[in-house]
């Protein structure tokens, strides 16, 4: 595993963050810790807690225990200061009806300090934003668009996007995925939350894990590669049976020559060479994104390890 980041690494901070709504846990000893130029995905699925934890490190929410900090500086307490110095495109994007799109991207980097009208409309053209529109009038990928421009096109040092490609089609995500290469070669800080493992695994370096309100997993996205779990059918000459004995082999379904199942990434090896010992003629291999969780199993949607 890698070194623990010294404290003056981090620009992102939280150790044992919870916070609680009446008889509701959204948090329950939360660490996360981003270093500065990292690409950090915070994965989980909804309802695990990102949002409420983007919402204490932006001082919209005060946590009720453990301690966070950004840029080194208290995000309740300093949240002003903080804020000069990132963007954030929320989960929820909700603009101002009357205004055209041009003129929302505007105001909203002015509240930043001002944007070069040139990044403006480089971004608009990539993201094939007409702004001239009414906000009114946008479908809810063109409101994404309106709230991911005004992010790029500021240049601070840490950019946090909540669930950013919700609404995007498949070739304007492919756009935000560049950007946000981009900004890894300029040495900025971007926190990217998802429930989508495929969108972290393009873009990040770093991830944290969480579920139910707590850290699961977290380290060098290349370390956590083993999380990521298969949808396998198989065909085959003689039906495979047993499959289940091979370990990391889950959820087999056997109807005559045809095998379904779900296979950790250590176990696909020996079950292809089994199937090939059973005269092997068709397979399809597909990531799992939302797999049905398994009760004896921590589970993050396309993400999983065993406790």
């Amino acid at each position: 595993m890698s070194r623990a980041p010294a404290i003056s690494d981090l620009v992102i901070s939280l150790r044992g963050l919870g916070k609680e709504f009446g008889s509701v846990t959204a948090l329950a000893d939360l660490e996360l810790a981003v270093e500065h130029g990292q690409i950090h995905g915070f994965l989980g699925p909804n309802g695990a807690g990102k949002t409420t934890t983007l919402r204490i490190i932006l001082g919209l929410l005060a946590r009720d225990s453990g301690e966070a900090s950004v840029f080194g500086l208290d995000p309740w307490r300093q949240s002003v200061t903080i804020r000069r110095r990132l963007s954030y495109v929320p989960g929820e994007v909700t603009l101002w009806p009357n205004l055209s799109g041009g003129e929302a991207i505007d105001y909203l980097t002015r509240l930043r300090g001002g944007a070069l009208r040139t990044r403006v409309s480089e971004l608009q053209a990539r993201f094939d934003l007409n702004p001239r529109v009414k906000v009114s009038a946008y479908s809810k990928g063109n409101r994404q668009k309106v709230a991911l421009i005004a992010a790029l096109a500021c240049d601070v040092d840490l950019y946090i996007f909540d669930e950013p490609t919700d609404g995007l089609d498949p070739l304007m995500g492919e756009v935000f995925r560049q950007e946000v290469q981009s900004l890894r070669d300029r040495n900025k800080t971007v926190l990217l939350s998802s429930h989508v493992l495929s969108e972290v695994d393009a873009v990040c370096d770093h991830v944290t894990i969480i579920r139910e309100g707590r850290t699961i997993e977290s380290g060098a996205l290349a370390e956590l590669r083993h999380l990521q779990r298969q949808s396998l059918t198989i065909e085959t000459v003689e039906p495979l049976v047993d499959i289940d004995r091979i370990p990391g082999v889950f959820d087999v379904e056997l109807s005559g020559s045809t095998l379904r199942c779900t296979v950790d990434s250590h176990a696909l090896t020996p079950v292809l060479a089994r199937a090939a010992d059973a005269g092997l003629f068709a397979a399809e291999i597909v990531p799992v994104e939302t797999p049905a969780p398994p009760t004896s199993q921590l589970v993050v949607e396309g993400v999983e390890r065993l406790p």
